[in-house]
């Protein structure tokens, strides 16, 4: 078993790398700019053409909608947090913290990176001007450009999310999870205020890199049983 970890540890850290390396030796240009750009203009045009389409893109990028995919989150975890035992309450408690734990560290790392690029809108509207922004057409508050885009933030914690269920809770846990990020790392790359590699790329590689250290060694079941050990059941317990 313990073999195994390290083998996957090392194919994810591999996958991680190769798949950020290839997305920055080519900068502007090469297949995954051309990716970018065709899903870009695909969702930009529909824009202008469909009024529906236009509100659908402006209502899921409003910021108040950012609480949704997070409000679905809990409700899965709670999910299973409701029908734990005691003991098991406090394990998932302590998981969540992990994952909380998890999101701060991925920031630093982000931090540390020396990539700052513009959205998409924002980079095709300088060099083409013949962007739509939502916010403009619609008339509403929508997220839909950014002056540091990469990588995904949405993207990496719900990511975090995910890595968390499939290690700790089970396969159909971490089939939610994985449904939540697909759906909800859309919006922002619909309206431009993404790339499509924001997250393809970016959230992707950092989550292969950074919670596969996390996740197939032992740092994470190190840092829940410390957790665990410091919080009495008492804190658990249902009163009647």
């Amino acid at each position: 078993m313990r073999n195994k970890k390290l083998l996957l540890l090392g194919v994810c850290n591999f996958i991680g790398f190769a798949l950020f390396g290839s997305w920055y030796a080519t900068a502007f240009q090469g297949f995954w700019f051309e990716i970018d750009k065709t899903v870009f203009y695909f969702f930009n045009r529909q824009l202008a053409l469909s009024q529906g389409f236009l509100y659908l893109v402006a209502f899921v990028n409003l910021r108040l909608f950012d609480l949704v995919p997070f409000a679905i989150m809990l409700l899965i975890y709670y999910g299973y947090y409701r029908r734990a035992n005691v003991e098991g309450k406090r394990w998932l408690f302590c998981i969540g913290v992990a994952m909380l734990a998890s999101a701060v560290i991925m920031k630093q790392f982000d931090r540390m990176l020396p990539i700052d690029r513009v959205s998409a809108s924002v980079y095709f509207d300088s060099v083409y001007h013949n962007v739509n922004f939502t916010r403009l057409l619609s008339g509403w508050p929508a997220k839909d450009s950014s002056g540091a885009s990469f990588p995904g933030d949405h993207g990496m914690m719900l990511l975090i999310f995910a890595a968390y269920m499939w290690k700790y809770i089970g396969r159909d846990a971490f089939y939610k999870a994985l449904a939540v990020f697909l759906i909800f790392s859309l919006p922002r790359v619909m309206s431009g205020a993404h790339w499509f590699t924001d997250i393809a790329v970016g959230s992707v590689s950092f989550a292969l890199v950074i919670l596969s250290w996390l996740l197939l060694t032992p740092a994470a079941d190190i840092f829940i049983e410390w957790l665990e050990k410091r919080l009495p059941l008492r804190y658990f317990m249902l009163k009647r």
